[in-house]
């Protein structure tokens, strides 16, 4: 996300597509920008509902007595992500599509992992908030400035605190990670990096 972040710091105006010309390139590195596009943030958004509607999924209808502490934190995402595509379509006449590859993966992973062991899948749980207020919503807001004329969407808000909310989803998981085994932990590390390349891919469908 990092990477999205840095290409889009420097755009000026409001482009729908990506610009290869030598002519456009970064002052600070001679590096094509890279323009956000309508398309790929509908793609963004589109496949961020198909991630967290499949963790709340998983949450609400698993038997594991674990997932139960993480239900109806606050931080469910995929209802406020509906109304903004159903709002997307309605009021710009954006035709919404199927989700893509990048989102789908990662939903059929999420899925395998939460069969197999919570730890794993507490841990994709935790950094896919994480990664979404520390640095997704800093940049699909940026992109909502440039291409909705500032519109805040309902994804990007909270009812109360999302610092606050994160702080008490971490509480849960480093409560219940003090009953796993060292084996667990240093997996759950692990996922920690897919979990932040999985999130990029899908950061990165705003700009290709």
């Amino acid at each position: 996300m990092r990477f999205v972040a840095m290409r889009l710091r420097n755009i000026k105006g409001k482009y729908t597509h990506k610009n290869k010309t030598a002519s456009d390139s970064d002052s600070d590195g001679g590096e094509s920008t890279w323009m956000p596009s309508m398309e790929g943030f509908v793609k963004y958004l589109v496949a961020s509902k198909l991630v967290f509607n499949t963790v709340e999924r998983i949450l609400d209808k698993s038997d594991d007595v674990s997932y139960t502490h993480f239900r109806k934190t606050g931080l469910e995402r995929s209802e406020a992500l509906e109304k903004d595509l159903q709002w997307l379509a309605e009021h710009h006449g954006i035709e919404i599509p199927k989700p893509s590859n990048q989102g789908v993966v990662y939903a059929q992973y999420l899925e395998h992992i939460a069969e197999g062991s919570a730890p794993l899948f507490l841990s994709h749980l935790y950094n896919i908030y994480f990664s979404h207020i520390a640095g997704g919503q800093v940049i699909a807001t940026q992109v909502c400035d440039k291409l909705l004329e500032g519109e805040v969407l309902e994804f990007l808000q909270w009812e109360g605190d999302a610092q606050e909310l994160l702080k008490g989803l971490r509480e849960k998981v480093n409560m219940l990670g003090e009953h796993w085994s060292r084996d667990e932990k240093n997996r759950c590390l692990k996922e920690t990096s897919k979990c932040f390349k999985y999130m990029g891919q899908i950061v990165r469908l705003i700009i290709l």
